[in-house]
């Protein structure tokens, strides 16, 4: 296995591309964003195995997000590449008018929902209208799900659902030396923690699925974990231990802003928790907000009013529930 550290401006910085190389066959784990640069780096990094587009031959996409599977339809358009994507995530990877739609449609609707002031809303809109481009052309995907395997490049993957980040992200399994590892995608990342609740509206109860994915990567047992951004993680059950830590303090001051502040929206919320936003994280921290509010208002803690959330129970049951 090769790692290919690509550049990436537009969201996070760096993505890892896995190459898989095992007889004939040459496989890449997610592909990088969908922009000339990063398309040439690609290019030129697979030329130093002797390799291009065209004798790609399977193409595994962790999650549908621009900077994973943005370059796939290029490479399968050139080489005919088989691509796997989770059947939850297929139809945006295919680009599907109906799914591209329906998935706009829900933002709108969410933006509004968070309380999320008009310019601003209008503004994010356009920006994710033009960033389109770095979603890349359409793919031909071939669907997989929960406790399925691949054979690719002479290793079989065992597929792990893994939501929450998105309805489909997916951590691919395999058996190396050392015991179990998985390609991870941004299911487990090893400096920040992957964003739930802006980074696919279509997630019903983000917080829940994404904490019951960390319960399930730790149970695994993994001896390393190969994310979607950044280098390996040598001890995946501890960081995701340390991410439900993390989301368990959040939760915490979540509830502190509403005490402090008294009723407010996800928007608002978002304004004590993190701040001015720019960029794509004017749809990240709200729907982090979201995620963190809807979870508490199932389990009673915070009660949903014309004015915003406000606290309905001690907060002190917070650890309980996440």
């Amino acid at each position: 296995m090769q790692v290919v550290q690509l550049e990436n401006a537009e969201f996070e910085g760096e993505n890892s591309v896995y190459l898989l190389q095992g007889g004939d066959e040459a496989a890449l784990i997610d592909t990088g964003i969908a922009t000339p640069e990063t398309e040439q780096e690609l290019r030129a990094r697979l030329a130093t195995h002797d390799l291009d587009f065209e004798r790609i031959d399977t193409v595994v996409l962790t999650h549908w997000h621009p900077d994973h599977a943005g370059l796939a339809g290029t490479i399968q358009q050139e080489g005919g590449a088989t691509v796997y994507a989770h059947e939850d995530d297929a139809p945006l990877v295919r680009r599907e008018e109906r799914a591209l739609e329906a998935l706009r449609d829900r933002q709108r609707e969410q933006f509004e929902a968070w309380g999320m002031p008009a310019p601003e809303r209008d503004a994010l809109l356009d920006r994710m209208e033009m960033s389109d481009s770095v979603a890349g052309g359409p793919a031909a995907v071939e669907t997989v799900a929960g406790g399925d395997s691949i054979e690719v490049a002479g290793r079989r993957l065992g597929v792990l659902h893994a939501p929450g980040h998105t309805a489909g992200q997916c951590c691919f399994e395999f058996r190396a030396d050392g015991g179990l590892e998985a390609f991870g995608g941004d299911a487990l990342l090893p400096v920040y923690t992957p964003n739930v609740g802006g980074a696919d509206v279509r997630v019903d109860r983000p917080l829940e699925r994404y904490r019951d994915t960390l319960q399930t990567i730790t149970a695994r047992g993994f001896e390393r974990v190969w994310p979607g951004h950044r280098g390996v993680i040598t001890a995946p059950s501890d960081r995701a231990r340390s991410i439900v830590d993390h989301h368990r303090e959040r939760a915490q001051r979540v509830c502190n802003v509403l005490a402090d502040h008294g009723p407010a929206t996800a928007w608002e919320t978002s304004a004590h928790l993190f701040g001015d936003l720019e960029g794509i994280h004017v749809m990240h921290g709200p729907g982090e907000a979201y995620a963190h509010l809807d979870h508490l208002q199932r389990h009673g803690i915070v009660t949903a009013t014309d004015d915003g959330y406000e606290l309905h129970r001690d907060p002190a049951s917070v650890e309980s529930v996440i």
